[in-house]
């Protein structure tokens, strides 16, 4: 049962890699039985990862056929932009109420630091994905002040939707420096304590992609 779970994570990991780094092609409908001689592992393992991927958003199983990589819709927008906008809302009003207490100040460190590292990735050499790992870590460390589970339960179902919809906006020309001076904006906000500006600025910023549209 050992082997089993840790061939099955290897499965997911090696997968979720595959999509996120664009291995597999989107409207392309791929093989189970294909996919796990690939991977020289057994059928069981890689089943129970695409139902596990399946779960967690990124991709969407056709019974008895195979599986194809979930594609951003603009009710897949929408709807993941809300919970982000409930979640990360709530979240930012939890930290200000602690913003004078040691923890509080832990995250405000914790936050500088990563828009620190965004202002640096913008001249990279592999800038945008610095850009877009750095830009998930920030409104993580949002999400993950609460210590909710079930907030962090929802977000990483999310995640996914997330990536695609952060690649498109981001894509925009000027979006990365305009994404950078929002972070810093709701950074500066909290230091001032002010949740009300705080929060404003935060959600402009998750509703920005609505905006913008699809490309």
């Amino acid at each position: 049962m050992i082997q089993n779970g840790a061939l099955q994570l290897q499965a997911y990991d090696h997968i979720k890699k595959m999509i996120l780094e664009n291995g597999l092609e989107p409207d392309v409908l791929y093989s189970e039985t294909k996919l796990s001689a690939e991977l020289n592992l057994s059928r069981t393992p890689v089943r129970e990862a695409l139902r596990r991927l399946c779960q967690d958003g990124y991709i969407t199983v056709v019974p008895s056929k195979g599986f194809m990589i979930r594609q951003l819709t603009e009710k897949d927008r929408k709807e993941s932009i809300q919970v982000r906008c409930a979640i990360e809302g709530y979240c930012t009003y939890e930290i200000v109420s602690q913003l004078s207490s040691p923890r509080g100040q832990e995250f405000l460190l914790k936050l500088g630091a990563v828009l620190k590292n965004m202002k640096e990735a913008m001249t990279a050499d592999d800038h945008f994905q610095s850009f877009l790992a750095y830009d998930h870590e920030f409104h993580l460390l949002i999400v993950d002040f609460a210590e909710n589970e079930e907030f962090s339960h929802l977000f990483q179902r999310l995640m996914y939707l997330i990536h695609l919809t952060s690649v498109d906006s981001l894509s925009r020309e000027g979006r990365l420096a305009a994404t950078y001076q929002e972070h810093a904006a709701y950074f500066e906000a909290l230091e001032r304590q002010d949740g009300q500006a705080a929060y404003g600025i935060l959600m402009d910023h998750l509703r920005m992609p609505l905006k913008l549209g699809s490309l």
